[in-house]
């Protein structure tokens, strides 16, 4: 086992060493590609996910999370084997995207709301893209299709419960020498008004301090988070340069052809499982594929969330024991049934809508084409506004920290 340490630590040094040496070869490539993931994380990103970070910090210290565990309880542990507390983290995680799912289940586990074994069983289902990235940046940004979002998003989503489903039987013989008698909830008003009154007694800090310890563990999250894209972008553009990128192609276009799609779905399929952006930036530029078949590796790859997103959730579930190959299973599991399931809904979701010409009916109305609603003015405002927003947290941050360092400081 020692020797297999070695070599795996030999390899690993190998391989970032050759990382080092091609930023040095392609600097101007390398930079291109750094800016290109610093632009989405500090436009879209940040602005996006900071809000829901920091309400989900707010919600668990006033021990709102705990009483809407007491209610979802019938609901998430007959489908799911998990607490109701799972309930919250599986709609924030919709809501905001990923890594929020990881964050929040990690938060639950860190507060022994969570056991290991549920705690795996939630993460595997509650990280998802969110709708306005389906709808705003790859259906209507890369596609320019407004209709391809509602598949793209019942693929997705509907993926997820699956995986949620299948997951359920995940550490069935570890769970069993755990399992204790639970006893029935009182789900009564002054019950819930109890749980929060103890939950926010046990927590103590007062409303100013939790809510700079909400911005300061966000903005650290999102932080990391930031630098995992702006390094995948640069490893996928190493990669490309250096025709490690064609050499995958090859083995792909074997994996493609046995599924009738065309070759030249390699390239954005493997640029898709490093980075969803550029993937499906590439998928709909393939001129030689059709749109089905654009669409069907769309929903693979945006299952498979990406190996940028899942280095961001394994650093993550590194300050907990949730154990990461559990996530990992899964997201391959997400990828095929996405992939299945658009399959599956493309001739009633899109094909029979598109041919009718109605889609209002069938989409939101914001979505439409020429349409101002709700969605497209939240898209406009993070491409105009997301990096003062982004500027101004950043801001905050730094005073809290030099607030609570000069703290520290004093005798």
């Amino acid at each position: 086992m020692t020797e297999i340490a070695k070599i795996r630590t030999f390899l690993i040094a190998v391989m970032i060493t050759c990382l080092a040496a091609s930023l040095m070869i392609f600097p101007k490539e390398a930079l291109e590609a750094s800016t290109r993931g610093l632009t989405m994380w500090w436009d879209v990103v940040f602005p996006s996910l900071l809000p829901f970070f920091i309400v989900s910090e707010l919600l668990i210290g006033f021990g709102v999370v705990s009483l809407l565990g007491t209610f979802l309880e019938p609901l998430m542990r007959p489908i799911f084997r998990v607490p109701g507390v799972g309930g919250f983290v599986w709609a924030m995680g919709l809501a905001s995207g990923y890594p929020a799912g990881a964050k929040l289940t990690a938060r639950m586990r860190q507060e022994k709301k969570l056991t290991k074994i549920e705690a795996e069983r939630l993460v595997s289902f509650t990280n998802s893209s969110n709708p306005l990235f389906i709808f705003g940046a790859i259906a209507v940004g890369f596609f320019q299709n407004a209709a391809l979002g509602l598949l793209l998003a019942l693929s997705h989503y509907l993926g997820n419960i699956c995986v949620g489903i299948l997951m359920r039987f995940h550490g069935s013989e570890e769970e069993r020498f755990l399992r204790q008698q639970r006893k029935p909830q009182d789900r009564s008003l002054n019950h819930a008004m109890s749980i929060i009154y103890e939950e926010r007694k046990k927590d103590g800090r007062p409303l100013g301090k939790l809510l700079g310890d909400a911005v300061q563990s966000s903005v650290r999250t999102l932080l990391m988070v930031g630098g995992f894209i702006i390094l995948f972008s640069v490893l996928n553009r190493i990669l490309t340069l250096i025709g490690f990128t064609d050499f995958l192609a090859v083995l792909f276009s074997i994996i493609l052809s046995f599924f009738q799609l065309p070759n030249e779905l390699s390239i954005p399929l493997i640029s898709g499982l490093f980075e969803i952006t550029l993937g499906a930036q590439l998928a709909s530029q393939v001129t030689e594929a059709t749109l089905f078949q654009q669409v069907v590796v769309t929903s693979f790859f945006l299952a498979f969330c990406g190996f940028s997103v899942q280095a961001q959730v394994a650093s993550i579930l590194a300050e907990t024991d949730i154990r990461f190959k559990p996530f990992f299973v899964a997201r391959i599991f997400h990828g095929f049934f996405a992939a299945i399931i658009s399959v599956i809904l493309w001739p009633y979701v899109y094909t029979e809508n598109s041919s009718g010409g109605n889609i209002s009916s069938v989409i939101p109305a914001f979505l439409s084409n020429g349409s101002s609603g709700l969605g497209t003015t939240l898209w406009h405002w993070l491409h105009m506004y997301g990096s003062l927003f982004t500027l101004i947290m950043l801001i905050i941050f730094i005073f809290l920290m030099a607030k609570r360092g000069l703290e520290r400081a004093e005798p």
